[in-house]
């Protein structure tokens, strides 16, 4: 495999960072996921928009061109062959010394790995995923803005721990205030009386790629979709439920704390959302 690492192409042996790299020791740095599908990849510049945003509010330049930069997602998936798969793009602050200071940093790195992933096994998208409430609470706004995809995933990482604790694939997280925030990497939708509703990035959700694409689906579907606060009972309540995420894609939920949801099989406004998300992936972005 060849790794993008600062303007060149390595092998994976070769592709080190130092251990005085401020993302390694402070996860001080920014990432995109990226999805390629038959030669596309999906949505590139709007990845590309959102990792220029989270870099400005990190006040961390990022040393190549936008264009640069979709040049490089580009020739990555060539460089290993790739028509499908999953690209991981990240900025780190770079190399500096043990203190917090980043202008201590004077270069920032730059890697971009192409490859395979596989986030859940392929019958969840069938039958649908059990999955639970945890915790651990979700980041404040007030603390860190959600809409910031930052290296630092301790809080994500901790709620998948007891997610995996209690039997379950994934976890909602809740925020300060009790109501449903996301999961631990995917966005929340549900499914109530003909209408779909999903957390506001207020109440901490990322502002999803493939949110915001499930937003221009209901809009095409004619299907009423709103922000909105949503807590656990309106979750179990639901007629329909389902995660969004770069790597799920879209994938139904059955089952929240032991509470059934709807009739405990996908429903159809999930599967019209699914047939359609298939096929803009394959023409909304970037040929490679």
């Amino acid at each position: 495999m060849k790794i993008y690492l600062d303007g060149k192409f390595v092998d994976t042996a070769d592709a080190k960072i130092s251990v005085f790299d401020h993302g390694l020791l402070y996860g001080d740095g920014v990432f995109e996921g990226i999805r390629l599908y038959q030669g596309n990849v999906f949505r590139l510049e709007e990845h590309l928009e959102r990792l220029w945003y989270s870099a400005k509010a990190l006040l961390l330049t990022i040393p190549l061109s936008r264009p640069e930069m979709a040049q490089a997602v580009c020739e990555a998936c060539r460089q290993n062959g790739l028509r499908d798969g999953y690209i991981r793009l990240v900025v780190t602050r770079g190399v500096g010394d043990l203190g917090l200071s980043p202008w201590l940093c004077p270069k920032p790195s730059v890697i971009i790995i192409a490859d395979k992933i596989s986030l859940y096994p392929p019958e969840y998208y069938a039958s649908g995923l059990s999955i639970v409430t945890v915790p651990t609470r979700r980041m404040s706004p007030a603390a860190l803005s959600p809409s910031i995809k930052s290296l630092n995933y301790l809080n994500n990482i901790l709620a998948k721990l007891e997610a995996r604790q209690a039997g379950a694939l994934e976890a909602i997280m809740l925020n300060e205030q009790g109501f449903v925030a996301e999961c631990t990497g995917d966005n929340v939708f549900i499914v109530h009386k003909g209408r779909l509703f999903t957390p506001s990035a207020q109440q901490g959700a990322l502002k999803g790629i493939t949110r915001d694409t499930i937003f221009a689906i209901a809009q095409s579907l004619g299907a009423p979709l709103e922000e909105h606060d949503l807590t656990r009972y309106d979750i179990w309540n639901a007629d329909e439920c389902f995660l969004t995420g770069t790597g799920a894609e879209v994938i139904p939920v059955v089952k929240l704390d032991g509470r059934e949801i709807g009739s405990g099989r996908p429903g159809p406004t999930t599967n019209r959302v699914l047939t359609e998300f298939r096929k803009r992936v394959l023409t909304e972005g970037t040929r490679i």
